[in-house]
Order: C-alpha cells, then sequence, then structure tokens
C-alpha cells in the first residue's frame, strides 16, 4: 500500500494514510512525511497503537529528542524512556492524579497556546503525541497556522514588528496558574531564550508569526507595552480561520511542527482517565535556512 497525503480544507494538516509506525520507517517515507509537514504543518496518522519502544525509536528517526521540563523537575516518571513525556492525569501508581498535584497544574498548562520548548535553544521542532486513552467529551487538541497568521496581519502591524524580539521563559505559563514552587537552582537551569516575533521557517521558507504563551517581553518596549502586544498577537494567530481541532480516537498518532505552529489541549473531566504519550525532537540545525523553497500547489493530494 502507498503512503497517502490527504489535506484538510483549510490546508493546515493532513491525514496520512498507508503506513505501520510501528515499523521502521524506510528514507523515502521519512522523506514524504518530512515534506509533508513542512507543508501541512501538522499531520493525523489514525490506528497507530504505539508500545513505548516504538514510539521512541519513530521520534529518534526524526533527530535527537527534547526533555523538555523533565529534564528539571526530575518527576518520576511511569515510563521505561525518559525521552516519553507523560501528558495525562494518572500518577505514577497509576491512579488518576489528584486535582492540587503538579501533575494537573502541567495539565493545565497544556491547555495555553504554546510552542514546545520555545524557552530554550535549540527548541522544539516536531513532536509526537500518541492517544492511549482519550477523554469521552472535551479533550480535544487545537492548532493555529503561525503561517497564515503572518500572510493576514495588517500591513501596519508587520512593518511595527519586524525586527523586534521577545523573550520566552520556561516558567512564565507555570507562574501564571500559581505554580511558582521552584528552587533557585532549578529556575537557573532554565534561563531565558530570544526569539524573533517574524520569523521564516526553514523549510517552507514562509515568514511566521512566533508568539505563545512561554513569551514573557518584547525586547526594547515597557513590560507593559511588551506584554500588551504579545496579547494582540496571540489573539491574532488564534482566530478561528488559522486553527484545525484535532477530535481523539484511541491509536492516533499526530505530529506536528512547533517552529509553524502552536497548540492547546481543551478541557475535559480530570476526574476521567485520559492517557498522552508525547515525544519531541529537538531543532538542532534550526538557524540554518532552506535552500530552496516548496510552496507550490500547498494543499495538493500526494501519493508517494
Amino acid at each position: 500500500m502507498k503512503l497517502e497525503i490527504e489535506p484538510f480544507p483549510s490546508c493546515l494538516g493532513a491525514e496520512v494514510r498507508g503506513i505501520d509506525l510501528s515499523q521502521p520507517l524506510t528514507g523515502d517515507n521519512r522523506a514524504a512525511i518530512e515534506a509533508a509537514i513542512a507543508r501541512h504543518a501538522v499531520l493525523v496518522f489514525r490506528d497507530q497503537p504505539l508500545s513505548q519502544d516504538a514510539q521512541v525509536a519513530l521520534a529518534r528517526g526524526f533527530g535527537p529528542l527534547d526533555l523538555g521540563l523533565k529534564r528539571v523537575k526530575k518527576t518520576v516518571s511511569r515510563f521505561r524512556h525518559d525521552e516519553l513525556l507523560d501528558i495525562s492525569n494518572v500518577d505514577t501508581n497509576g491512579e488518576i492524579a489528584a486535582r492540587d498535584t503538579r501533575r494537573i497544574v502541567g495539565n493545565l498548562a497544556n491547555q495555553l497556546w504554546h510552542s514546545d520548548s520555545s524557552f530554550q535553544k535549540p527548541a522544539a521542532r516536531y513532536s509526537m503525541l500518541s492517544a492511549i486513552a482519550v477523554a469521552p467529551q472535551g479533550g480535544d487538541t487545537e492548532f493555529c497556522d503561525l503561517r497564515a497568521a503572518w500572510d493576514a496581519l495588517p500591513e501596519d502591524w508587520k512593518r511595527e514588528i519586524e525586527g523586534r524580539e521577545a523573550v520566552h521563559y520556561a516558567l512564565h505559563s507555570r507562574f501564571v496558574l500559581g505554580d511558582t514552587d521552584y528552587t533557585e537552582a532549578q529556575r537557573a537551569e532554565l534561563p531565558p531564550a530570544t526569539w524573533p516575533l517574524v520569523r521564516t521557517h526553514p523549510d517552507s521558507q514562509r515568514k511566521l508569526l512566533f508568539v505563545g504563551a512561554h513569551a514573557s517581553e518584547v525586547v526594547g518596549m515597557t513590560l507593559a507595552e511588551g506584554r500588551m502586544l504579545l496579547m494582540d498577537l496571540l489573539e491574532h494567530v488564534t482566530q478561528r480561520e488559522f486553527v484545525y481541532v484535532h477530535k481523539w480516537q484511541p491509536g492516533d498518532l499526530v505530529m506536528w511542527d512547533n517552529r509553524s505552529t502552536l497548540h492547546r489541549g481543551r478541557r475535559y473531566d480530570l476526574s476521567i482517565r485520559r492517557e498522552m504519550r508525547r515525544t519531541t525532537t529537538l531543532d538542532v540545525d534550526g538557524d540554518k535556512q532552506a535552500a530552496t523553497s516548496d510552496t507550490v500547489d500547498e494543499c495538493a493530494h500526494q501519493t508517494v
């Protein structure tokens, strides 16, 4: 069976069929997936239940893996691999976690619009989220297209923000939610990273707005004015016309490009079990620019 890529109507996102992700990828299939994610930013693979080992092996095929905040929190994991991030409301004993635990704060922080690990250099490139148990209601994941948002930005805004940089700090979103119990040593392990507000995607060569919940201030602006600008830009990029909503089914794997999207989880009943496993690759060559552009016929159906 040939690999097929069926774009969604909005051009943000595509479903990929004709592949078994539990098996090692061929070079051609890996290249096709990378080309598709550069074009569509979010890829959906249905009916792909993966073991822990298989998910880590799949992610490693796309580059070195990121631990994110796990490298600082150093919490006990239910998983065999440190590179597997536990995006669930389940504690280490396999029970539903109490609402006042840091695990639940992390779940709630995931409901803020963000790009994974934008608070560090290198930041995240691809994330792969595997659905083990889903909520019967709610618990969707939303993605917004930072490229389309730039295209639609008024020209006076474009002139105002080009050349400006934003500071991304890992604990900024946690502080907003009241999670402030970090030692000075932990805070020192997470120095802020600075990124341009306007970036060019290295694969597609499309410009995009790079904001999100980790962005805490704008270089060269007062704190208050910079935060108002960041809130205005976040409101712009998350308009419904730029958003794809993923309705989870057990066995889904969704892969997205953190350089061209923001994402957030949606509300669900925290007393009901929801289990997801995430792997994320580092954007180790993020400063390199692609030599060619591939933006023609952007929503075309592909068969490889």
